[in-house]
């Protein structure tokens, strides 16, 4: 089961959950005063879809049918106990329906709540997100958790974002009609964003074998100031011939172990996307804390039966697999990509093209050349011209046994600060 921290969001998929099948959301809380539980539909503006599709106490089921509160207890209670559940079937949502949104809501503030607690179901519990009094300080209503689509796929956040005015506030923003007598001006005022658990702390709770590379990644992480720092991960690894040493040795799993720290520094979902290539891309998937150990040899069947067609170098391929994924996912955050070779680069030409158009995103390219050589184009790309903004850097290692776990994260992030500065200078991250 996963804890959902504040802020956190991940795909129903990296929680078990089969979005074509019906999902159980129950509210436990433990409450001296009375509160409110509401679902909210929304359309991809973030607007109720119409008063019909707010489902409450007094509502209990949306005009679809699709969306239920099947369970609702309204008065306080000195225990802890359910005070609502909420039924919902993903896949028979009309696709106007872009989100789900569940409120919380009180005629007093809402940190005299001593705990409430999301479950999220199906068959048995896959996520918890936990909250006390201190997360809802002076506020009446609070959007607590959203399901939502995106680039087709169903997501989940925990959102904890309050709102003063109480849930007619939250009507309001959502675009919905409020009785007269309700007021009409309401101050809308986002909870300050909480700082991010440590990563030492949840490497300890979900990887506890990866503590000691989390403490020497932190040590890189707070002298460049990007503790804080919100971007996607990626790890684009050289499959060619060249390289089954390096796979057979255990040193690209290593690789994946060593990066894992940062994409959970880093990444909403504490994960990171990994490509492999030869001749041609394969995207492996995502890898997270409940899958990395093993991945190399498990993913698709174990690195000697990716689909990457003969053995033989293509990395231009490869780079425009990665560059238009991530355009299709919206590049709403800086991307990192950690891009391993062994040399035996010869598309000096194709290289150049896709790197100077992936210069106008938000994509950062950190090659690594390992116990290879000819590694071409790849060892002059400070000196590459025409681009908006140098995206790139690289180093090379004979092998990763020569260097410590502190140098080599010194060297992955060296360059990365100052692409970012320039990048929000010229507006390809927003400010």
């Amino acid at each position: 089961m996963l804890s959902l921290t504040v802020g956190q969001r991940a795909p129903l998929s990296n929680l078990a959950i089969d979005d074509t099948a019906p999902i159980t959301l129950k509210f436990t809380r433990q409450s001296p005063i009375e509160m409110d539980i509401s679902c909210f539909a929304l359309d991809a503006a973030g607007k109720l879809i119409n008063d019909d599709y707010m489902v409450f106490y007094n509502q209990p089921t949306s005009p679809c049918g699709q969306i239920k509160l099947s369970h609702y207890e309204s008065q306080p209670t000195a225990n802890k106990g359910i005070q609502a559940e909420f039924e919902v079937n993903l896949s028979k949502l009309t696709t106007n329906i872009d989100s789900l949104f569940f409120v919380l809501s009180a005629d007093t503030p809402l940190n005299q709540i001593q705990s409430l607690e999301i479950g999220i179901w199906q068959q048995s519990q896959k996520a918890q997100a936990e909250y006390q009094a201190a997360d809802f300080a002076q506020q009446q209503a609070s959007m607590l958790m959203q399901l939502y689509r995106k680039s087709g796929v169903w997501r989940v956040s925990n959102v904890a974002q309050g709102f003063n005015g109480g849930l007619a506030a939250i009507v309001q923003h959502f675009g919905g009609d409020v009785e007269e007598g309700s007021p009409q001006t309401i101050e809308v005022t986002a909870t300050p964003v909480q700082a991010k658990p440590s990563l030492e702390k949840v490497m300890l709770d979900k990887a506890p074998k990866l503590v000691n590379l989390a403490k020497k990644a932190t040590i890189s992480l707070e002298k460049r100031q990007l503790q804080q720092l919100t971007a996607k991960v990626a790890l684009v690894l050289d499959a060619s011939g060249s390289m089954n040493r390096q796979y057979k040795q255990g040193r690209v799993q290593e690789v994946v172990n060593r990066l894992l720290p940062l994409a959970v520094s880093f990444d909403d979902d504490q994960a990171l996307d990994c490509w492999a290539f030869a001749r041609d891309p394969q995207y492996l998937g995502e890898i997270g804390l409940s899958n990395y150990e093993g991945f190399i040899d498990n993913a698709h069947g174990g690195w000697r039966k990716w689909a990457l067609g003969p053995r033989v170098n293509n990395e231009a391929e490869v780079m425009k697999a990665v560059t238009e994924f991530y355009q299709k996912d919206g590049l709403d955050v800086p991307v990192y990509v950690l891009f391993i070779s062994d040399g035996g680069v010869n598309d000096n030409r194709g290289i150049t093209k896709v790197m100077t158009e992936a210069a106008k995103l938000p994509i950062f390219w950190q090659f690594v050349g390992l116990g290879g050589r000819g590694y071409g184009i790849l060892k002059k790309l400070d000196d590459m011209t025409g681009r908006v903004i140098d995206n790139c850097d690289f180093f090379e290692l004979d092998d990763l046994d020569d260097i410590s776990e502190e140098a080599l994260y010194e060297n992955m992030l060296e360059e990365f600060p100052s692409w970012l500065k320039e990048a929000r200078e010229i507006g390809l991250i927003a400010k």
